[in-house]
C-alpha cells in the first residue's frame, strides 16, 4: 500500500483545495491530510485565518478524500509524521516548489500544480476589503502601516496628519494624504487614531457619526462618561469602537492571563507592573498617556475593575510641567496592586503577579514579551513558557478589529468596563486637586 501525506490550512475550503486533494489521493492508496493548528499558522504569518481548527478539519473530512486527518502543531513535525506513518510520498502545491526538497531523504516529494485563479487569500481579500485611514502625527503609525501588510483584506489607503516627516519612507502604499480629517473620513471605511488623547473624543464621535468603524489608541477619552457615550453611539449605529493596546493581543500575555485565571498560582494577592522609557523627547505623549493604559491592563484584567481606592503620586518635570514618573497604588477587597510609569526615567520594566501558590515573573520589557515564568517555593517546580511574538501584537489587534467588523460584534480583548476605568484613572491623574506632586 502506497501512503501519501499532504498538509494545509484549508481555510474557506474551495475548489482549488479539493482538486489538489484529488490529485494527492491519486498518487497512492491511502491519503493522510495534515491540517495546521491555529497557533502554528500564526508562527507562519497566517494570522487572519477565518475558520477555527475544528471547522477546517470538518471541511476536509466532508470531502471524503482523506483516509486519515492529523493536526500539524509544530515546526519539523513533517519528518516525524513521515516516519510515524511510514509515508511513501509527501506532496504539496507547486507554489512551495523546492522548499520541501529536504524531505527527499525520508520519502518521495511531489509538487502538484495548483488550480489557478483561486486561493483562500483571494477569497479572504474579496470578503474583506476594508479601507483604513491613519490619523495623527505619531511615528507609531509607521508600525501600524507596516504591520497591516500581514493582514489580508486590510488596505491602508489614507493618512491625516500635520507632520508628514514622521512617516519617513512609509508612504508608498498610501494613496490619499490630507490634514483635513473630514476629507479622510469620506475616503475610508474605518480609522486608526493616534492623535493626542484630548482630541480623541471629538475625532471618534465624528467618525462614528459618519458611519466609520474606529480603532483608537488608549485612552479612548479623558472622561469616563464620554467613553460610555461613544460606545452607545457605536452600538446604535452598528459600528465597532475598539481600544488599541497592542499588549492585549500578544500571545504570551494572553496565555499568562489564562494560566492566572485558571488558578495556576493560587489566589492572586498582588499585581505590580512597571513601564518606562528614556525616549521622552521622541514620545508624542506625556508619561501617563504613553504608558498608563499598558501598565493598567494586567491590573484591571486580573484583579478586576472594582478596586476600593487608589492613590496617585507623580514626579513633575519642572521644564515641561508634565509628569515624568508616576506611581499608582490600588487597594482591592482581597488584593493590592501598583503601577509605575515613567517618561524620561528608566526602571526595570517587569511584571510580577503574586499568588498564594506561586508567582508569575515577566522580564523587561514585559509588554513585548515572548516569555514568562511561573516560580514556586520549590525551584524545581518552576516552569517557563515561550510564545513567538510578531509585530508586538499590532497585527493581531488589526485582525481582531477586522473580524469584529465582519461579524458585526465586538471581538476585542479589552472589555468596555476596563476602557471606562482607564479613562477614569487617567482623568483623575489630570485633576491637580487629587494628585500629590513631588
Amino acid at each position: 500500500m502506497i501512503k501519501v501525506i499532504t498538509y494545509g490550512t484549508y481555510d474557506l475550503l474551495h475548489h482549488g483545495h479539493i482538486k489538489l486533494l484529488e490529485r494527492a489521493k491519486a498518487l497512492g492508496d491511502y491519503l493522510i491530510v495534515g491540517v495546521t493548528a491555529d497557533d502554528f499558522d500564526k508562527t507562519r504569518g497566517k494570522i487572519n485565518v477565518q475558520q477555527s481548527l475544528i471547522e477546517r478539519i470538518e471541511a476536509v473530512k466532508a470531502t471524503g478524500l482523506a483516509d486519515e486527518i492529523i493536526i500539524e502543531e509544530y515546526e519539523g513535525q513533517k519528518i516525524d509524521d513521515i516516519k510515524k506513518y511510514d509515508v511513501d510520498i509527501f506532496t504539496v502545491g507547486s507554489d512551495w516548489t523546492g522548499q520541501f526538497d529536504y524531505l527527499n531523504e525520508y520519502c518521495e516529494v511531489v509538487y502538484l500544480e495548483r488550480t489557478k485563479g483561486i486561493s483562500s487569500s483571494e477569497l479572504r481579500e474579496e470578503k474583506r476589503a476594508i479601507h483604513l485611514g491613519l490619523v495623527g502625527n505619531s511615528a507609531f503609525l509607521n508600525k501600524v502601516n507596516d504591520e497591516s501588510e500581514y493582514v489580508n483584506g486590510l488596505q491602508i489607503t489614507s493618512l491625516c496628519t500635520d507632520n508628514l516627516e514622521v512617516m519617513n519612507d512609509h508612504l508608498k502604499n498610501i494613496d490619499f494624504i490630507t490634514n483635513d480629517y473630514s476629507k479622510l473620513l469620506a475616503n475610508v471605511d474605518a480609522v486608526y487614531i493616534r492623535s493626542l488623547p484630548n482630541e480623541h473624543y471629538d475625532q471618534i464621535k465624528q467618525a462614528l457619526n459618519m458611519g466609520k468603524h474606529v480603532l483608537c489608541e488608549s485612552p479612548l477619552t479623558l472622561d469616563e462618561q464620554q467613553n460610555k457615550e461613544l460606545f452607545e453611539i457605536a452600538k446604535s449605529k452598528n459600528l465597532i469602537l475598539m481600544e488599541a493596546i497592542k499588549t492585549a493581543y500578544a500571545t504570551a500575555y494572553r496565555r499568562l492571563l489564562l494560566l492566572v485565571k485558571s488558578g495556576k498560582i493560587g489566589d492572586v494577592i498582588s499585581v505590580d507592573a512597571t513601564c518606562t522609557s528614556l525616549q521622552s523627547r521622541n514620545n508624542d505623549w506625556p508619561g501617563i498617556y504613553e504608558w498608563g493604559p499598558t501598565a493598567l491592563l494586567p491590573v484591571l484584567q486580573i484583579l478586576g475593575t472594582d478596586c476600593r481606592e487608589f492613590k496617585i503620586i507623580s514626579h513633575i518635570n519642572r521644564e515641561t510641567n508634565r509628569d515624568s514618573f508616576t506611581k499608582i497604588d490600588f487597594l482591592y477587597d482581597h488584593s493590592v496592586a501598583s503601577i509605575k510609569v515613567g517618561d524620561g526615567v528608566k526602571s526595570e520594566g517587569e511584571l510580577i503577579v503574586s499568588g498564594t501558590k506561586a508567582y508569575v515573573y515577566v522580564p523587561a520589557p514585559w509588554w513585548k514579551t515572548d516569555y514568562f515564568e511561573i516560580r514556586y517555593e520549590n525551584q524545581n517546580d518552576n516552569k517557563r513558557y515561550f510564545y513567538q511574538l510578531d509585530g508586538e501584537g499590532i497585527r493581531h489587534e488589526l485582525v481582531s478589529f477586522i473580524k469584529s467588523i465582519e461579524n458585526n460584534r465586538y471581538l476585542g480583548n479589552i472589555d468596555k468596563q476596563i476602557s471606562y476605568n482607564i479613562s477614569m484613572i487617567i482623568s483623575t491623574h489630570e485633576n491637580e486637586s487629587l494628585i500629590k506632586k513631588i
